[in-house]
């Protein structure tokens, strides 16, 4: 009952927003089952507080209708390559058993982005491992399951992607998920410190970025992704 078809994650609530969540919806709105798993609760942002972006969240997920999330609660800013760390991603990806992972940047401004690609990789092919050992909520001893390929987004830093998503009739949505994040994001109303992703600009590059990616693929917005590995199709029909 716990298997999705899509596992996003992201070091941050909000990553999975700003940077993968039309192609998110896209499927979705397609009959597929999409979770979210954030390792951190986004303590260490200038804006808000974690309390706060956990109800953006939730905001964010009833968008896009995506069927379950969790959160790690590890370390803003300090989490690690740590055994612990490794073992509590290995758990969501074996309780939800998804054919894809979606996980961040494998570089970018924020230094936790490509920490956590990195981390939610290496930890996706240690839950094949059946030797490695896991618990569920209950007790009981996991199976091994890994997911069929993992897929990094792209962030703040443009990065040349490998393949990329039309996601042009949801970008409205794609928007609207966003701005759940309402501390984070522009508010002339609001009095808190001004951030680099607290300006109107920001939600322009945003939909530039989207633009951008659209234009190399001949539609009006989309997403780009890297991989791990080369991509597979079926038929060069797939290919647009």
């Amino acid at each position: 009952m716990n298997k999705v078809d899509i596992l996003a994650f992201g070091a941050h609530p909000d990553d999975v927003e700003l940077s993968c969540s039309g192609t998110v919806i896209k499927h979705i709105k397609n009959g597929k089952k999409v979770g979210i798993i954030d390792l951190t609760n986004g303590e260490l942002g200038t804006r808000g507080t974690p309390e706060i972006r956990l109800s953006e969240a939730e905001a964010a997920s009833k968008i896009m209708g995506v069927a379950v999330r969790e959160q790690l609660n590890m370390m803003d800013g300090y989490f690690d390559f740590s055994e612990a760390n490794k073992l509590a991603i290995v758990r969501m990806v074996r309780k939800y058993k998804p054919e894809i992972v979606l996980a961040n940047a494998i570089t970018d401004r924020h230094p936790d982005h490509g920490r956590a690609a990195k981390l939610v990789s290496e930890s996706c092919f240690l839950a094949g491992l059946r030797k490695v050992i896991t618990l569920d909520e209950n007790n009981q001893s996991q199976h091994e399951w890994r997911p069929k390929v993992v897929y990094h987004y792209i962030q703040d830093r443009y990065l040349k992607p490998d393949f990329i998503v039309d996601i042009t009739p949801f970008m409205e949505l794609k928007m609207q998920a966003i701005k759940a994040f309402s501390s984070q994001f522009y508010n002339p109303e609001s009095n808190e410190p001004i951030t680099p992703i607290a300006t109107k600009e920001f939600l322009d590059f945003l939909e530039a970025r989207a633009g951008e990616f659209g234009r190399a693929i001949g539609v009006k917005y989309a997403e780009g992704f890297t991989t791990d590995r080369p991509v597979g199709v079926h038929s060069l029909f797939d290919l647009i």
